[in-house]
């Protein structure tokens, strides 16, 4: 492009072809590909996330800094041992714009959230309750999260819990679940009061407007729209075969409603069919009436007893080859992620940094995504909601 073109083009056109573009402001290349916050972010940890993707020693220098400040939670020896995972957390979010697999957050959400939900001094911690909404709305379904949080009483005397799970349920189109969620939040009087009641008034106004559907309704709308084998000719409208079937489901209610009985439909053919059968006997057309008695019913069931020890399988010819010996044993196969977790949790959960690891490639991907379809598959089977 010449010179004279450049100042043709429109101030920001500009700016993104000139050399600021991309030595300080990536985020005006890259801004499509970062995940909005509501805190908002560092400018410049945003633009130094960003540049590692063509920088290659910027992107070891952030997943060695990640790698410290998860080293730090296990060295942590304060009295508040939830706060290193926030600011483990907080970093990773800034430093991995765009979320993705590669950041591991959804792996560390799931081991900060796994370390503390037993003991009772996090159980109302907004803090830890907002890690536990975080790591919902990285999961495929999050039901189960507000579920076990329900059944554990985890951020119960908080507000938006409550919010959180009625407007999820409302998502999956479960309107009396949600209602009921709202309601439990304000018989629990969970504060702040007035922000559950603003989200509950908003709720009602969407589920006035909403159609009411009956169950009879319902059904009706899952019948098929024409009779089976009615085959529409070219040009002809559908509204007037919609129009026919429900003249003849109204008629048929109202028969049902009169007490009128059902027409039983006889086949006309069946007694001339029997007509060109003459060498078909009367005791023929008639046996399926008779079941007889229960020895002849169960004939077939009654296997003759033999000896099953003399049938012998004969042995094939020449040496045996890959066979299993009598001194050779049988491995078992252990799988390495499950030993790894009892591990793990034998240890009670306190290595963190053995799990996460370095991790850009394959095994932080597996384990986000095992997470993403079931978020609660390390934590132990009795603390799981029924």
């Amino acid at each position: 492009m010449e010179k004279g073109e450049i100042l043709s083009l429109d101030p920001e056109t500009e700016f993104l072809y000139s050399k600021q573009a991309t030595t300080g402001n990536e985020w005006e290349l890259f801004k499509e590909n970062v995940k909005p916050m509501k805190r908002g972010r560092n400018v410049r940890l945003l633009n130094d996330a960003l540049k590692s993707h063509s920088d290659s020693q910027l992107k070891k220098s952030l997943l060695q800094t990640r790698r410290r400040l998860v080293e730090a939670i296990d060295e942590y020896k304060g009295d508040d041992p939830l706060q290193p995972w926030l600011e483990c957390i907080k970093w990773v979010q800034e430093a991995f714009p765009p979320g993705g697999d590669c950041s591991g957050l959804v792996v560390i959400y799931e081991q900060c959230v796994r370390t503390f939900w037993h003991e009772d001094r996090y159980k109302n911690d907004l803090r830890y309750l907002k890690v536990w909404l975080e790591y919902a709305e990285n999961c495929a379904d999050a039901e189960v999260i507000y579920s076990f949080l329900e059944a554990n009483k985890i951020g119960l005397a908080h507000s938006i819990f409550f919010i959180s799970y009625a407007l999820h349920m409302e998502s999956k189109n479960k309107i009396k679940t949600a209602n009921e969620v709202f309601n439990r939040g304000m018989s629990r009087d969970a504060q702040p009061i007035e922000k559950l009641n603003a989200a509950y008034r908003k709720f009602l106004a969407r589920s006035m407007g909403r159609p009411k559907a009956t169950d009879e309704d319902s059904k009706e709308n899952s019948m098929l729209v024409r009779s089976f084998g009615t085959v529409l000719a070219r040009g002809e409208s559908r509204t007037q075969t919609t129009g026919s079937t429900d003249f003849l489901r109204k008629k048929s209610k109202q028969d049902r409603a009169h007490g009128t009985p059902l027409t039983i439909y006889k086949d006309a053919n069946s007694d001339v069919s029997l007509v060109h059968q003459p060498e078909l006997s009367k005791a023929d057309t008639k046996s399926w009436q008779v079941l007889g008695a229960r020895a002849e019913r169960n004939k077939e069931n009654n296997a003759i007893p033999t000896k099953w020890t003399s049938n012998k399988i004969p042995r094939r010819a020449g040496p045996r080859t890959g066979g299993a010996t009598a001194s050779a044993c049988i491995e078992i196969f252990v799988d390495e992620e499950c030993a790894e977790n009892h591990k793990v949790g034998s240890d009670g959960g306190k290595s963190t940094t053995l799990q996460l690891g370095d991790g850009e490639g394959h095994d932080l991907k597996k384990k986000t995504e095992l997470l993403r379809e079931n978020p609660l598959r390390n934590f132990p089977p009795n603390c799981l909601p029924r």
